[in-house]
């Protein structure tokens, strides 16, 4: 009997094992695959919201590019914004009136010049110009020329660098600026070269000259009380070491890499150097070279100013209208140019360029050519 007992247990304890391992494999068919899918890193479950993420590193703003440290014992001219010696500081610069007619060439010390006015010398002659040199360390001039006559509006711009206008003589019109006390000028005071022409063409600067012009003089060689600038400088100089590409700061900006201005009888051009970045002088179609030592006339800046003018006389005489407010212009820098406006409200305030939102612009360091155009052909200035 417990023979039968037993079998009948093991019996039962089979078949039980044998239904549940069938429960088994019907529940895993019945189901999704037992075979797990690799799930990219990107599908994860993201952590939960208190699990907090690092925030992303801000890259730093660039720091603004800086100039460079003026030299010991220097300071940054008010005329090229560069550096020159400390001890001229205060030091008037001189204003020198050079015949530019094709006789008088070669030029000899106008490649020292830090500022070159060009502008019509009269109406007759086909409007020929004559240049007015605009030199801070006149102490180191040798020999600069040759020297002749001025007009008014040469009085009326060396007054705004304070500047003692050198010349030999002028029309009797600027007897009436030579009497203002802020004009102080030395005429016909200058050395003579035997260069084989004719008088009036061998007046020149030498060294000495300035010195006993003013020791003979009342003039002060420093800045006087007709100075309006104090420290400031003249123009509105990018920091030295840095320069201004005019497409960085302006729209509407156009190349100029040759510049034609309506000078009909000197056919002054300027035409921009790569290799130098800067402008070359071109007149009489041959490109300016200084007799004194073949160094060639060039601007790092170009300033062209449309001017008005009135006839003084029969002879050809005139006078910019140089003192005037918000007339058009042009700033010409690293083969680039701009529309501009300038402005001069006195005598001896400066010219000042700004430009369409009455900003004063900012110009390369460097020396600078600055053209009177006449506005009756300002139409016909040619920029490419």
């Amino acid at each position: 009997m417990k023979r039968k007992l037993c079998i009948f247990l093991a019996v039962m304890l089979a078949a039980t094992v044998l239904a549940g391992c069938g429960d088994k494999e019907e529940s895993a068919s019945s189901g999704s695959s037992s075979i797990v899918e690799h799930i990219s890193p990107d599908d994860m479950p993201r952590p939960a919201a208190s699990v907090k993420e690092p925030e992303p590193v801000a890259e730093p703003e660039p720091e603004p590019a800086k100039g460079k440290e003026v030299p010991e014992g220097m300071y940054l001219s008010e005329l090229t914004g560069e550096p020159i010696a400390e001890e001229l500081r205060n030091q008037r610069p001189i204003a020198v009136m050079v015949d530019n007619e094709s006789i008088a060439l070669p030029h000899f010390g106008t490649a020292e010049a830090d500022v070159v006015y060009e502008m019509m010398n009269s109406t007759a002659n086909d409007r020929i110009t004559r240049l007015m040199m605009m030199v801070k360390d006149w102490g180191a001039i040798e020999q600069m020329g040759s020297i002749r006559s001025t007009r008014p509006t040469n009085i009326l711009l060396a007054a705004e660098w304070n500047a003692v206008l050198c010349h030999d003589g002028g029309p009797y019109h600027n007897d009436v600026y030579f009497q203002k006390p802020w004009t102080d000028h030395f005429s016909g005071t200058f050395g003579r070269v035997n260069n084989g022409k004719s008088r009036e063409f061998t007046e020149y600067i030498l060294t000495g000259d300035l010195d006993r012009n003013f020791s003979n003089s009342r003039y002060t060689r420093e800045y006087n009380d007709y100075y309006t600038l104090g420290d400031k400088p003249h123009f509105n100089f990018a920091e030295w070491g840095l320069e201004v590409n005019l497409s960085d700061v302006y729209d509407g900006v156009s190349s100029a890499t040759n510049i034609s201005l309506p000078f009909k009888h000197n056919k002054s051009q300027l035409k921009y150097n790569s290799g130098t970045g800067t402008y070359d002088y071109y007149e009489y179609g041959e490109v300016h070279k200084d007799g004194e030592d073949g160094e060639t006339l060039t601007f790092k800046n170009v300033l062209l100013q449309c001017c008005d003018f009135n006839q003084l006389d029969a002879n050809g005489y005139m006078i910019y209208n140089c003192i005037a407010m918000v007339q058009p212009g042009y700033y010409i820098t690293n083969g680039e140019a701009k529309l501009i406006y300038w402005s001069k409200s006195s005598e001896c305030e400066p010219t000042k360029f700004y430009d369409e939102n009455n900003e004063e612009i900012e110009i390369n360091t460097g020396k600078t050519y600055i053209g009177l155009v006449p506005s009756d052909s300002w139409g016909q200035v040619t920029l490419n």
